[in-house]
């Protein structure tokens, strides 16, 4: 763990909701849009992907919770209101830092013991994605709540069962269906099979239900009253555990291996951060960047571009820029290259050389750097760092979804940085719940494994799946520290940031803090800015549709990439200090929102 951290005392403010009371939900657009201004705060605020479950994380900061306290708050507002991203059928990562020590609670999901490694092959070819994203083979046993009940048990401040009000009452009296909500049921067909979800998301006619129409959840509120009354163990135990195993057994088309034993014996693991050195230019000062590591692969791989990028600096150092764009993406590629070898749940395989961080060291870094030049690498491979002797075959590229993403500051001056997913939109499209209406959904976690267990000449890939094994993540959320060149520990916290988007999630982030550090852009200029990014070290280089001119493209064409352009609706949240207090800010792209004072 990161320790040496001194306490900062924060006085409280007379609390004010900031400006824009009345928000304007958006839909999922990554183009057409306007700016968002940001939020200026003067102590303590939350970034969170929907108004109400950023309200509902401020309500409870003003009852004199803490950030984790907070966080709970709004991870069940957003199990209600943004039920396609992620909810407590599913997992995530809580980076926790109380001012004296940086934590990680690792609540990602798990396989079930009785999943064998070629569950998702069949005659010796891997399944299509879309075959087994919906249904019970892809659900992993859910981490979510115990996570959040471990990290209440070190650092919450009010009674647990005061922190699923919100989320309850918002259940019962009902909330709007956001333009962003209906886009997504609109294009939905797998919810319609369920017919729990179907009959709770759309009309009879299988139409989805309209934009402002009021949805409540009786379901849910059941749920989250019996969690709150008996803890998260009646989630594990119990009723409602055997008809989450229920539901995933018996689907009708797709069943799973998820069993009672599975859920009883789920824990969360409490993990060291991880973290890096970097050298920010606006302004000049040297900064620890810090996050989780395996089996998520979003700070080393951010790390290795972030080193990769200072020990070959370019010409033409704005981001949109042919130079940097070139530059950016051929790091990224090589450093998929080596996130693809490699990284896999730390419980199941061995890091390369000395452990994980031989990944970051400079030297290897410059190494790999070195590989860099005008045109585009024909075949970017993963490295040997400290000469490892490779074990592992590369996972082939998979499509990776979901995610939402919430950073908070509390008026103790604590921070949680939390990614929290269910993967695919909707998840695994089932629907559980005690009652007639409404419910949860479970996650398809299990996609995140390689479908293919091991390559052509029988090498195993690292994330393989395995029982009990956690799938390698994307999540990324991370926290910037100044760094005290004494001892390399974190100081003060300058940066709270994270980001939905599958593997997508470490150019967001990554791209997000290199224009903080490195062009001048505050937090909020930073989100606002267009993306690019590859999410296979040999495919496509992407860049955000809309948002590129005709000459960029042709530019980085006639360096040898194959250029394609989606849409990115990234939906990042981050919080950052300034002279002021903080500022917040959320992505334009959804319908992120931040409350404080």
């Amino acid at each position: 763990m990161c320790g040496g951290l001194a306490l900062m005392a924060t006085a409280f403010f007379t609390p004010w909701v900031v400006a824009q009371t009345s928000p304007s939900v958006q839909p999922e657009a990554s183009s057409g849009w306007t700016d968002k201004p940001g939020w200026p705060l003067k102590q303590r605020g939350v970034a969170a992907a929907h108004p109400l479950a950023s309200e509902a994380g401020y309500r409870i900061l003003q009852a004199g919770g803490s950030a984790v306290d907070a966080a709970i708050a709004v991870q069940m507002v957003l199990t209600l209101v943004e039920p396609q991203s992620s909810g407590i059928g599913g997992g995530a990562f809580l980076l926790h830092h109380d001012g004296r020590q940086l934590q990680v609670f690792d609540g990602r999901e798990t396989a079930p013991v009785l999943a064998p490694q070629d569950l998702f092959m069949l005659n010796g070819k891997p399944l299509p994605f879309n075959e087994v994203v919906t249904g019970g083979r892809a659900v992993g046993v859910p981490g979510l709540l115990r996570m959040l009940a471990i990290a209440h048990q070190q650092h919450g401040r009010l009674p647990w069962a005061s922190l699923f009000q919100p989320a309850i009452e918002l259940a019962d009296k009902g909330f709007a269906i956001s333009p962003r909500l209906h886009a997504l049921l609109k294009a939905e067909t797998g919810l319609l099979k369920d017919p729990q979800a179907a009959a709770y998301f759309f009309n009879p006619n299988g139409s989805p239900l309209p934009v402002g129409h009021v949805l409540t959840n009786p379901g849910l509120a059941k749920v989250l009253r019996l969690v709150a009354k008996q803890g998260a163990d009646a989630f594990y135990t119990g009723p409602l555990a055997q008809r989450i195993v229920n539901k995933v057994q018996l689907h009708a088309s797709n069943p799973g291996l998820l069993t009672m034993g599975d859920m009883q014996k789920y824990r969360p693991h409490i993990r060291n951060a991880m973290c890096f050195s970097h050298a920010a230019t606006t302004p000049v000062q040297a900064v620890k960047i810090c996050g989780v590591g395996p089996p998520s692969s979003g700070l080393i791989t951010m790390g290795q571009v972030f080193g990769m990028l200072a020990s070959r600096p370019v010409s033409d150092p704005e981001m949109g820029s042919v130079e940097w764009l070139h530059h950016y993406n051929e790091a990224a590629r090589l450093a998929f290259a080596d996130r693809a070898m490699y990284i896999a749940d730390p419980e199941f395989v061995q890091p390369p050389g000395s452990g994980w961080d031989s990944l970051l060291q400079v030297p290897y870094l410059q190494q790999r750097a070195a590989q860099i030049g005008a045109q585009r690498l024909p075949k970017a491979e993963a490295g040997a760092p400290e000469s490892f002797k490779r074990s592992y075959a590369p996972m082939p590229a998979q499509t990776e979804h979901g995610t939402s993403h919430i950073s908070i500051i509390d008026g103790y001056g604590h921070a949680v940085s939390m990614t929290t997913t269910i993967e695919s939109g909707f998840g695994a499209r089932i629907m559980v719940s005690p009652g007639p209406r409404g419910g949860f959904l479970l996650n398809n976690q299990l996609t995140d494994f390689s479908f293919i267990p091991n390559d052509a000449q029988g090498l195993p890939i690292a994330n393989r799946l395995q029982a009990g094994k956690r799938p390698r993540s994307s999540m990324n959320p991370v926290m910037v520290f100044s760094d005290s060149a004494a001892d390399a520990t974190p100081a003060r916290l300058l940066i709270n940031m994270g980001s939905p988007g599958g593997a997508m999630i470490i150019h967001f982030t990554s791209q997000s803090l290199w224009a903080m550090l490195h062009n001048g852009k505050d937090a909020q200029q930073a989100l606002n800015a267009p993306h690019s990014g590859v999410v296979n070290a040999n495919g496509p280089l992407l860049l955000e549709k809309n948002r590129f001119n005709a000459s960029t493209i042709e530019g980085l064409r006639a360096r040898g990439h194959d250029v394609l352009s989606p849409d990115m609706p990234s939906g990042m949240q981050a919080l950052q200090r300034n002279p002021q207090g903080w500022l917040g800010a959320a992505d334009p792209r959804r319908e992120g929102w931040v409350s404080g004072d």
